[in-house]
C-alpha cells in the first residue's frame, strides 16, 4: 500500500469514528450535533397526518427544530390503526429534508407505536340514549314498555376533543308494535352518521272477562263481568268501552275474554208473530172488553201492529202488551 492510499484510509476511518461518536455523544455535548430527538414508546395524536413534531420531543438549534418538526412520517388511514415508526425511518425522513444524521442524536425507544385519539360511541350507548328518548316521546300514551330488538354498530369518531352531539328523533313505523329511534351524530356542525335503534312495543289495554258462566241473552253487568288491564302488542282501540248493558249472544263459560262477536245490543224479543191469534183487550176503570183477533205482522212489546178482528173482520191498529195481548188505539 503506497502513502497516498494509507492517508485516504486513515481519513475515512476517522470520519466513521467521528460519526459513531456523534450518535453516542453524552447529553452535555448535544449542542455540537444540532438536534436531540426523544422517541416515546407509544404516543397518541389528534390528526391523522403525522409529523415528527407531533410524536417526539425535539431539542437543539431553533432553525433545525422548525425544519425537523415539519418532517412528515406518514398517515393513519383509519380510526384505531396503529402506525409503527422506527429510528431508521426517522433518520431517513430527516435526511430527505436536508438534516444529515451526523447532526442528530436519537434517544428513547427503538420503535414507537402511534395511534390517533378518537372516541368510540358504542351500540350500547345508542340504545341507552334511545331508551331515555322514548321515556318522554312515547309513540302512544298507552305504551307500557319497550325492548330493543336491534343494536346498532359502534361508531368511531377521530379527534375526540371536538364538540360531539347526539340528536335522537322518533321515526315513523308502519307497524303499531314497533318504534324506531334515529340518532344523528354531529361533530361541531357536521353530520357524521345516523344510527337506528328498533324497539318492540307493549301496550296497556283493558279487557272484559266473565266472572261466571253466562247464558245466551243474559245482560252484561259488573256482577258477572270484570274489567281487567292486560298487556298487548297493539294499542287499545280508540272506541273501546265497557260492555255493560249489552247481552251475551251465546253461552259463555267463566273466565272468557269477551270479543265483539260474543256480545250485542239488548233487544226485546218478538212477542207475537204474523197470523197469530191474539186477544184484543180494552180495559178501562170498571170496564173490560175482549175479542179475538189475528195479527197481520210480527211485533215486540210496546210496538204497534195491525190486527184483524175475527168477528167484524175490521182491521185496527193495536199496541202489543208484554203478555202477548193487544190493545186497540182509537
Amino acid at each position: 500500500m503506497n502513502a497516498a492510499m494509507l492517508v485516504t484510509s486513515v481519513a475515512m476511518t476517522l470520519v466513521f469514528l467521528c460519526r459513531a461518536s456523534a450518535n453516542n455523544a453524552p447529553e452535555g455535548q448535544q449542542e455540537e450535533f444540532g438536534l436531540r430527538i426523544y422517541l416515546p414508546r407509544e404516543v397518541s395524536v389528534r390528526d391523522s397526518h403525522l409529523s415528527l413534531g407531533q410524536v417526539s420531543i425535539i431539542r437543539g438549534e431553533d432553525s433545525l427544530i422548525a425544519r425537523a418538526s415539519g418532517v412528515a412520517l406518514g398517515r393513519i388511514s383509519m380510526p384505531g390503526q396503529s402506525l409503527v415508526i422506527d429510528r431508521p425511518t426517522v433518520l431517513s425522513r430527516l435526511a430527505c429534508s436536508g438534516i444529515p444524521t451526523s447532526r442528530v442524536i436519537l434517544t428513547g425507544a427503538e420503535k414507537m407505536a402511534v395511534t390517533q385519539r378518537h372516541r368510540v360511541i358504542s351500540g350500547e350507548e345508542f340504545v341507552s340514549l334511545a331508551n331515555s328518548f322514548l321515556e318522554s316521546h312515547r309513540p302512544h300514551t298507552s305504551v307500557s314498555r319497550w325492548t330493543a330488538t336491534r343494536k346498532p354498530q359502534d361508531f368511531v369518531i377521530p379527534g375526540a376533543d371536538k364538540d360531539i352531539r347526539l340528536c335522537p328523533r322518533l321515526s315513523e313505523s308502519s307497524a303499531t308494535n314497533q318504534a324506531r329511534v334515529e340518532i344523528d351524530v354531529f361533530m361541531a356542525e357536521k353530520k357524521m352518521t345516523t344510527r337506528d335503534v328498533m324497539f318492540a312495543l307493549k301496550y296497556d289495554c283493558r279487557q272484559a272477562v266473565t266472572k261466571t258462566a253466562m247464558a245466551a241473552g243474559q245482560a252484561i253487568s259488573p256482577e258477572n263481568v270484570e274489567i281487567q288491564t292486560t298487556e298487548s302488542n297493539d294499542p287499545e282501540p280508540a272506541d273501546w268501552k265497557t260492555p255493560y248493558g249489552l247481552v251475551a249472544r251465546r253461552r259463555l263459560p267463566a273466565n272468557t275474554i269477551l270479543r265483539p262477536h260474543m256480545v250485542g245490543s239488548s233487544e226485546s224479543p218478538t212477542v207475537v208473530k204474523r197470523n197469530q191469534t191474539v186477544v184484543i183487550r180494552i180495559e178501562r176503570p170498571g170496564l173490560l172488553i175482549t175479542a179475538v183477533g189475528k195479527t197481520m205482522e210480527d211485533g215486540k212489546a210496546g210496538e204497534y201492529i195491525k190486527v184483524r178482528n175475527a168477528d167484524s173482520q175490521r182491521v185496527v191498529l193495536a199496541r202489543i202488551n208484554a203478555d202477548g195481548s193487544v190493545e186497540p188505539v182509537f
